[in-house]
């Protein structure tokens, strides 16, 4: 008889970062005390987690850390998670972008698989870089429920991967600060795993 377990991932954006609206990629800006607050409203007193897995950037990792200290929760940083790299756009409003680099940033929304940003990470890549990240995840910490605080671009990335949506309707997904999504894996002994999008909301 055949026999399955569930592997249960949740992916939390990070809240608002200090200094607004831009395209960060590896900017290392830190969350202001709104965007504290929308995280600690995002997931309450909830504490399921068996790991907490954290994109290096400290929008993300020192609530995920601080967070893991009080969960009493094991916790690492994997840098395959990080948001992807915008290039010379990065630090700059999509209004400045389009003021210094006129047609680009449209053209990158209406299809980011035909255009990067300068000197930016392609879409390929980015998607490669976090299909192979998941994969090592799901197969590290199979059978338990995870928590992986990250970006909104590497969100998108995996609920694109799961819905088997095009490439470039991936920037079509809302993503807000402080959202939570929970994708389920289900493992079965004679069969390829299956994954769904469970929810897809502001907080737990």
């Amino acid at each position: 008889m055949s026999s399955y377990k569930e592997t249960i991932i949740d992916l939390l954006r990070h809240g608002e970062p200090v200094g607004g609206r831009l395209l960060r990629g590896s900017q290392d800006d830190p969350l202001t005390e709104e965007g504290w607050n929308q995280m600690r409203a995002s997931v309450g007193d909830h504490r399921p987690w068996q790991q907490i897995i954290s994109s290096p950037l400290r929008r993300c990792s020192e609530f995920a850390r601080q967070l893991a200290d009080n969960r009493n929760t094991p916790y690492k940083e994997v840098a395959g998670f990080q948001e992807i790299g915008f290039g010379c756009w990065e630090g700059m409003s999509p209004e400045q972008i389009m003021a210094a680099y006129p047609g680009e940033l449209e053209a990158y929304w209406r299809d980011p698989t035909q255009f990067s940003p300068p000197e930016g990470e392609t879409l390929d890549a980015f998607m490669q870089r976090i299909a192979d990240h998941w994969r090592g995840m799901l197969t590290d910490h199979q059978g338990q429920h995870v928590l992986l605080v990250c970006h909104g671009g590497v969100i998108r990335a995996i609920i694109n991967q799961i819905l088997e949506m095009p490439l470039n309707a991936l920037w079509r997904v809302e993503v807000p600060y402080a959202n939570i999504s929970r994708i389920r894996i289900t493992h079965f002994d004679d069969f390829p795993a299956t994954s769904n999008l469970v929810f897809h909301q502001p907080r737990l």
